[in-house]
Formats: C-alpha cells, sequence, structure tokens
C-alpha cells in the first residue's frame, strides 16, 4: 500500500514517498527519471494547463529510494548536493518565479526542460512552498554518465590514461627555506599527475576510468551541463524557431531568475557527507582567510574547483605580486639612499642658509595678486625633494624597464608550465566562446549564409556596422574630451586657490603649519585629493558608457564583446587615471614664460609653475594620492559591497538550525542568495591590476615606493578576492582559458610606454640632468661640488620692468619685507639679464641642458631596449623541462593509441574466426546507450 505524507517530513520537506514493499523493482528505482515521473501525470509546477491554485496542493511524487539511501537523512540536509535520492548530484540549478499571469514564460520552461530531457539530462523540481521566500522553485539537473560521455567528446576534454612517469626536476636548492611558506601536500596537488588525452567515447577502455561517477569533476560537470544549457532550444518542435535557445536568453526574458553550480559545502564547515569534496572548505582555510597571507596558493586546487580562467588569474596575480617583491626592494633601497644622502644636499643647503637663500628674492608666480618671497621660504620642499630627486631616480628608472621585461618574460614561462600541467596545451576556443550572442540575434534582422555551418545565420548590415563605429568612436572621444575639461577645471582651481593659501599662510597662528606646508604644497595636495574624486566619479560613469556603447555595436560572439569592452574600459581608464599625472610631469611648469612676458590660458590664467621644491615632488605627491586612494577604495568596495548585499538579500532567512518549525536553508537557497558572479567578473579584477601596473611603471621613476605599496595591496588583494569568491559569490561557471589574453599585449605595451616616461620624467621633470651639467661643466671652481648650483640656476629680472600698477600690487601682497629694496628678482630660468644684448632670451647653458636631455632619453631608451630584447632572447617562452614532457606524452598518446587499435583487431579477428580472445589487462567499461542529442545542442 501507498503512504502517503502530505505535510514535511520532520518539518523539513514536502514529499510523497512509496513504500519499500509495494516497489517491484526495489533498488533499480535510484535510476529513475524524472521523464517517468512526469509521464505518470503530474507536471511539474509552473507548466500545469491547469489554475496555479489547483497545483499549489498537488505534491510531487519522488520514486522509492531503497536501501541504506532510504534511511540517509542527508538528502534533505542543508548540505546536500545530491537530488532527494541522495544518488545523483545536482550538477546545476536553475531557480525561477511562477508568474500565473504570464503564460510565455510557462511555456518556454515546459519546451525548455522537455528538450533538456530529451536530450538526457535528469531534472527535479523543489515546490516554492519549500523554498525560504515561498515564491521561488528551483530546478535541480543531474547529467548522467551518458551525457557526460556523449559531451566530453563532443567537447574534447581531457582524460587520464596513464600515470605520469617523468620524475619532476622542480626541486627548489635551499628549498627547505620555503617550507613555512608550503602548504600541504594534498591540497596543493588534489590529484595524482596523469597523461591525459581527449576524451573519445568509442574507446572507453584506452582511458583510466576507475569510477565513472568521479571521472569527470564537479567543475568538468558543471560546464558540459552549462554547454547544453546555452544552446537547447525552448521553441516546439513543429516551430524550428532558430532564434529561440540557450540558457542566456531564457535569462534576459525573465523565464528564469538564476542559473548557476553548486557549491560543495560551506566555507566554514565541512559537508556531512562523504561523497561530498568539501573543496570549498579547503579553499577557505588554506586560501581565503587573511592569515594565509604568507602562504603559497593552492593554483591546483583553485583550478579543480573554479576553472581554469580563474586559476589563470590567480596564478597570473600571484606571480606578479612574488615579482613585486623584488622591486619593492630595490625602490626601498634608492629611497633609503636619498634619506642617508640627506645632509650631503648641498642645494638645500644654500636655499635654507639665511645668506643665501633669505637674500635671494623670488619673483612673483603672478602679475598682479601675489607678493614677492624669499628663496628660504622653500627650504622645507627642498629637502622633500631630494627624498625622491636623487642619483638613485636614475638607476630605479633603468631597473624598472629591465623589471618589467624580466616579469614578462617568466610571466611567459610560468604560463607554458601552467598550460602543460592543466591540459592546455592544445587547447581551442571553446564552441560556446564563439557561439552567437542572443542580443546579436535579436537585434539583427538580416540573415545570410555561413559558410562554415552552412546554416542561416542573423548578420550586421556594413551600413549599419559602420554607422554603430562611427558613433562609438565620437561617444570616446567626447568622453575623453570631458576628462581633459575635468583637467582644465583642477588646473584653474590650483591658479585660483594658491594666492589664497598664500595669504593664510603668512598669518601668525599658522606660522607653525606654514613652516613644514608651503602654499604650493597645500595647493597641490588638495587639488590632488579633488582630483581623485573627480576620477572616481568619472569612473563610475564611463563604466556604463563603455557598456552601453559596446551594446550599441552589437558585437557577434561573447569573446568579441568581452575584446571590445576591454579596449574601450582600458582607454577611457587610462586617460582618466593617469592623464593629470601626465599634465604634473610633462606639462606643468614647461610652457609658463617669465616675469613680465607669462602665457596665459583662456587669456585670463597664467600657466602654472612648479613647485619651488621642483615638479618631481608634485608628480609624487599627485601619484601618491591617486595611487593610494584608488588601492584604499578598492579593496573596501570589493570586500564591503558584496558582504552587504548578502547580508540584504538573506536578512530573512530562517537561520541554518534544523530545529523544529524552521524550514532547511538548503544548498541551492544558500548559493541563490549569494551574489552573482558574472561574465565580466574576471575582467574588473584584471583592469584593477593593470591600472595598478601602469602607476607603477610609467611613473615609477618620480615615486621609487610606489612597488612597494603595490606590493601591500597586493598581498591583501589576493586575499580579498579569493575570501569574496569563495564566500559571497556563486560557484562561477568553470571555464578555460590558457592565457590572460589580451591584458597581455597591454601589459607589453604599457611595458614599452613605461621606459619613455621614466626617461623624459629624469630628463625633464626631476632636476638630474641640470645638476649633472653644472657639475661638470659649470662649476667654476672645477672641484666637483654643487656649491653654487642655486645661483647658477635663476635668472635675474629687473622688478622696475613691472607695470607701475602691478608693482603696487605686488608690494601690496608681499608682508615681512620691501619687496623693492633691492629692485632685483630671481627666478628659475636660463635666461640673459635685463640690460645684455641678448635680453631675456635662453643662455648657452639652457641649449647645453636641453641637448644633454635628449642625449639622455636616447641612451636611456637605447640601453634599456636593447637590455630588454636580449633578456627576451636569452629566455625561452617555454621551458625546457616542459617541450620535453610535453614530447613525451604526445608520443605515448600515439603509442597507446597505436597498441590499443592492434590489440582491438586482434580480438576482433579472433571473433571472426570463432578462437578465444586472450584475457586483456585493461577493463573493458561498458557503454550504456547513447542519449538522444538534438542537433542544435551540438
Amino acid at each position: 500500500m501507498m503512504n502517503r505524507i502530505t505535510g514535511k517530513m520532520k518539518d523539513e520537506t514536502l514529499i510523497e514517498m512509496q513504500g519499500t514493499a509495494d516497489s517491484p523493482n526495489g533498488a533499480e528505482d535510484n535510476d529513475i527519471s524524472l521523464n517517468s515521473i512526469s509521464a505518470g501525470g503530474s507536471e511539474l509546477p509552473g507548466h500545469s494547463e491547469e489554475p496555479q491554485s489547483e497545483r499549489d496542493h498537488v505534491p510531487e511524487t519522488v520514486p522509492l529510494v531503497s536501501g541504506p539511501a532510504a534511511n540517509n537523512k542527508d538528502h534533505s540536509h542543508r548540505d546536500s548536493v545530491f537530488f532527494r535520492d541522495g544518488v545523483r548530484r545536482i550538477d546545476f540549478v536553475l531557480a525561477y518565479t511562477d508568474d500565473k499571469n504570464d503564460e510565455k514564460k510557462q511555456e518556454r520552461r515546459k519546451e525548455y526542460e522537455a528538450n533538456l530531457r530529451k536530450v538526457g539530462l535528469e531534472l527535479e523540481t523543489e515546490d516554492k512552498s519549500e523554498s525560504e521566500d515561498e515564491k521561488t522553485y528551483f530546478l535541480k539537473i543531474h547529467a548522467p554518465w551518458e551525457v557526460l560521455a556523449t559531451y566530453a567528446d563532443v567537447l574534447k576534454i581531457k582524460v587520464p590514461f596513464k600515470v605520469n612517469d617523468i620524475p619532476s626536476t622542480r626541486d627548489t636548492p635551499l628549498g627547505w627555506l620555503f617550507m613555512p611558506f608550503r602548504l600541504p601536500e594534498k591540497v596543493m596537488n588534489p590529484e595524482p599527475d596523469y597523461f591525459t588525452s581527449p576524451f573519445n567515447k568509442d574507446k572507453i577502455d584506452f582511458f583510466l576510468i576507475k569510477d565513472k561517477e568521479t571521472l569527470f569533476p564537479p567543475s568538468t560537470r558543471n560546464r558540459i551541463v552549462y554547454y547544453i544549457l546555452s544552446r537547447c532550444p525552448y521553441y516546439r518542435e513543429e516551430h524550428k524557431d532558430k532564434d529561440k535557445k540557450g540558457i542566456k536568453r531564457l535569462l534576459n526574458n525573465g523565464t528564469y531568475v538564476s542559473a548557476f553550480p553548486l557549491h560543495d559545502s560551506r566555507y566554514w564547515m565541512k559537508a556531512s557527507n562523504p561523497k561530498c569534496e568539501s573543496e570549498r572548505y579547503n579553499l577557505y582555510n588554506h586560501w581565503a582567510r587573511f592569515f594565509c597571507f604568507y602562504k603559497e596558493q593552492p593554483l591546483n586546487l583553485i583550478r579543480k574547483y573554479y576553472g581554469e580562467k580563474i586559476g589563470i588569474y590567480f596564478a597570473w596575480l600571484g606571480f606578479y605580486t612574488e615579482m613585486l617583491f623584488f622591486a619593492a626592494v630595490v625602490g626601498l633601497f634608492c629611497f633609503i639612499s636619498g634619506v642617508v644622502t640627506y645632509d650631503d644636499n648641498v642645494w638645500s643647503r644654500e636655499i635654507c642658509n639665511p645668506e643665501i637663500g633669505g637674500n635671494i628674492v623670488m619673483c612673483p608666480l603672478c602679475d598682479d595678486k601675489c607678493g614677492c618671497w624669499k628663496l628660504n621660504s622653500t627650504c622645507t620642499a627642498s629637502w622633500q625633494s631630494h627624498l625622491f630627486d636623487n642619483v638613485g631616480t636614475v638607476f630605479f628608472a633603468i631597473f624598472m624597464g629591465i623589471w618589467v621585461t624580466l616579469f614578462l618574460e617568466f610571466w611567459k614561462r610560468r604560463q607554458a608550465r601552467l598550460e602543460y600541467e592543466w591540459d592546455l596545451v592544445d587547447f581551442e576556443e571553446e564552441q560556446q566562446q564563439l557561439q552567437l550572442r542572443p542580443e546579436y540575434e535579436t537585434k539583427c534582422s538580416g540573415r545570410r549564409l555561413n559558410r562554415v555551418t552552412q546554416e542561416m545565420e542573423p548578420y550586421l548590415s556594413l551600413t549599419s556596422k559602420c554607422a554603430r563605429t562611427c558613433l562609438s568612436g565620437a561617444t570616446v572621444i567626447f568622453w575623453m574630451a570631458l576628462i581633459c575639461a575635468c583637467i582644465t577645471g583642477v588646473i584653474a582651481y590650483r591658479l585660483a586657490v594658491f594666492a589664497a593659501f598664500a595669504s593664510v599662510m603668512e598669518r601668525s597662528e599658522m606660522e607653525l603649519v606654514g613652516s613644514f606646508i608651503t602654499p604650493q604644497l597645500a595647493t597641490s595636495v588638495t587639488a590632488s585629493c579633488i582630483n581623485f574624486v573627480i576620477i572616481m566619479i568619472l569612473n563610475f560613469l564611463y563604466e556604463r558608457v563603455a557598456i552601453w556603447i559596446t551594446d550599441m555595436e552589437i558585437p557577434k560572439t561573447h569573446l568579441e564583446y568581452e575584446n571590445k569592452l576591454t579596449m574601450k574600459m582600458f582607454l577611457f581608464q587610462f586617460v582618466n587615471y593617469y592623464s593629470s599625472c601626465f599634465y604634473v610631469a610633462f606639462f606643468k611648469g614647461k610652457f609658463v614664460g617669465r616675469p613680465g612676458d607669462y602665457n596665459y590660458m583662456f587669456g585670463k590664467l597664467r600657466n602654472e609653475e612648479c613647485d619651488p621644491g621642483g615638479c618631481l615632488i608634485e608628480l609624487t605627491t599627485q601619484l601618491v594620492i591617486v595611487m593610494a586612494g584608488k588601492q584604499v577604495w578598492g579593496n573596501i568596495q570589493e570586500a564591503l559591497l558584496p558582504w552587504m548585499c548578502n547580508w540584504w538579500s538573506s536578512r530573512k532567512a530562517r537561520g541554518y538550525s534544523d530545529s523544529k518549525n524552521l524550514k532547511v536553508y538548503s544548498r541551492w537557497e544558500q548559493d541563490h542568495d549569494l551574489q552573482n558572479f558574472s561574465q565580466l567578473g574576471l575582467f574588473y579584477e584584471y583592469l584593477e591590476m593593470v591600472i595598478q601596473f601602469g602607476f607603477i611603471t610609467l611613473f615609477v621613476a618620480s615615486f621609487p615606493l610606489a612597488p612597494l605599496l603595490a606590493l601591500c595591496n597586493n598581498i591583501l588583494e589576493v586575499r580579498v578576492d579569493a575570501w569574496k569568491l569563495t564566500t559571497q559569490f556563486r560557484r562561477p561557471m568553470a571555464a578555460k582559458a590558457r592565457s590572460i589574453g589580451a591584458w597581455l599585449e597591454i601589459l607589453n605595451g604599457m611595458a614599452v610606454l613605461s621606459v619613455i616616461t621614466n626617461a623624459f620624467i629624469v630628463a625633464f621633470t626631476s632636476d638630474m640632468i641640470p645638476r649633472l651639467v653644472y657639475l661638470y661643466v659649470y662649476q667654476p671652481e672645477k672641484n666637483a661640488t654643487m656649491e653654487g648650483y642655486i645661483n647658477s640656476s635663476l635668472s635675474v629680472f629687473d622688478m622696475y620692468q613691472f607695470p607701475t600698477k602691478v608693482q603696487e600690487n605686488i608690494q601690496q601682497n608681499t608682508k615681512g619685507f620691501d619687496c623693492f629694496a633691492k629692485p632685483i628678482c630671481r627666478y628659475r630660468d636660463y635666461r640673459y639679464p635685463s640690460g645684455h644684448e641678448k635680453e631675456y632670451s635662453h643662455t648657452m647653458q639652457f641649449w647645453h641642458i636641453l641637448a644633454a636631455k635628449l642625449a639622455f632619453i636616447i641612451i636611456m631608451e637605447h640601453v634599456v631596449f636593447g637590455v630588454k630584447v636580449f633578456v627576451a632572447w636569452l629566455i625561452p617562452d617555454v621551458p625546457s623541462e616542459v617541450k620535453a614532457r610535453i614530447k613525451r606524452e604526445r608520443y605515448l598518446v600515439q603509442e597507446y593509441l597505436h597498441n590499443y587499435e592492434v590489440e582491438k583487431l586482434k580480438v576482433q579477428l579472433c571473433q571472426i574466426n570463432g578462437c578465444q580472445p586472450a584475457e586483456r589487462s585493461t577493463i573493458v567499461c561498458a557503454y550504456p546507450e547513447t542519449p538522444e542529442v538534438l542537433p542544435e545542442c551540438l
């Protein structure tokens, strides 16, 4: 007889079970698919033609689980990743809310799930009454062995056929020193090392298959299921509407609200079911916790759980962080050298000397709103500038040019090793990545024959494509012009508030502060902070603009979409973050003019001069504020925002307890309440790191401590990314990737540009070249000292050449001394004095310095580029060990396939001749009947 349970079984689940004695098949019922269930007359929720009110009271029928599984409570436990029978694994979950007023969505779901069953997938639905919000249905999907085998053959997924017999030669010298940084072997290498070959369902017994249920790891299983979901149609067979297919379109039109694979356990404790791997727990325990910051990353476990695409990102991020350690150490030594030689700074002592700097009156920085000032008022700024503008600056600029090359070349080697270890050597982009985007299919009304597939497909006309491209380009130019306008606004702010800061600093109550902060420094700091705020606001806008104009172009494939978005976002970010640094480094103070003949912007605002300590200290200030501010804000945003969103979405959860009167907070509900890791999730992570890479390479000559800041940030970044991926996001779709893609080309371009920018910074922004020219050419006593450099670097101007009104304003704005007691003032330049036959034209020393600057740029670029080319030639992209292993594996594949075919032929001949074949050493796995495969799903 039948025991019908219409309430909650132990207050947890709503099911209907059949007694053991009434089951004629006994244990065979474990493998009954839901096709037979639905065939019995009960429709899945949301698909029935009857009114919703009637269907809500009909419990779903589930076949009996006999034997130990019948008494196994794990299938109702919150950590369960299995169907109710406790046997079939949940490979994917679709969630939807049933809108009884929207029959189109119900019809789409009904046809889509019917086609999924035709392919061979097994489905099970959790009623909305069992969900926490009592609104959401969860459709659980299981891929049986025959489906996995069929599509593993289609996708050419590699599986092991022989244990790797090549001894490892990767023993590190003095490896015992690195033991504190090591992780347990079972975490670092969760699987044995095998030789692998693309799966072939016609050669089942060729491969090492101990258990068909564990041959494909969960990440591979969900990738196979997602491949089917993304290509399965949801139209009726008689309609044949080719556009209506794929889970992405169903998500876009609201038929389903989410689609995701399940985490295998909770992150803070292992799963209670021994069948569950608890890899999420291991990742959190050994990788995602901040106190593991000094440990190596379990890349093989990351790859196994999340797939190669995410694994290669963390491998690159970890390698980048390791290489930053060497740059940070050298940069720190260069900074220390500036501190050590602090007291040997002759020109700063001259500036601070009351008898020298105190008697030099500097010309006003503006015509009628500023007064004169004495040179010794810039004493503090001069000492601060020496910390970054010293001999170590040149050395560090050259070192970073070589470091960039070493970083990229050694990464190629690391990448080649990972390609081999992760079976990506012969990898080609998967068909699903080349699949047409649903948006492309929807918006393109034209159809034409695809020469490859010989099928009609949508296409975008050339006229429409050109129009969209032109509009996109015009939009990009407009927003770049907006950046320039914002920079101009910040420059206007600098000019407008300088006089205000100067008057404030001269007050008696600000005397102590004024001794440490000059008006120029106060202006620079506040302007940099304002510029950072503008950058953050524009960054928020640019992200949406870039997505909008990329959508407007209607890229054909997801790969094309990602590449287009990558270039636009990088271009916007490049201009947004670096434009202010480029202005300070190469334009500020370069086109000022001279007293009495200043150059003006917009006819009213005079062009900016550099801080009396030089432009390099201003570039350093700008770089520190923008770089450090971005890193701090980015980490807060990455860690806090997902956590707050998850807290808000799950705030009404009834808790994790299994106590009475509480519904089970199931594994699929827990994951459903997490944030979705979008297809562009890694894109933003790469973009953040590439922008940081630009800061530490393009302008590193001005701030040797930039790599140290980046290193500290990245140590935290690795753990923040790991933490949020493990605890705050749903399990991402596993995807393959053999490299970091287009980002490598961007890094190469920035590496070349960094050599040029640093050479120009040393030559034109730093005072290093003028000092060397003075030391070796213009030092009057030829005693190899810098005494007299300050006087040599300042030109003379007769203040009585100012108009009378300007003279009155200057005298009025000058406090503390009579500006016109000595009618001579000085300014930073190399010009002849008044009364000279070449009055106010450049001296020969100016041209000598300019020639030395150009010569330095040419020599530095040729030396660094020469070393870069030599290093790139010296270091092969693929290690010799990896080449040998690849050749060995290809040889073994050919040899084993040959032996396999010979053995198979012998068996066939024996069967033809009626003889008894010899017993084979290889276990032959019986291959079940191949399921029906819809042509649209291949």
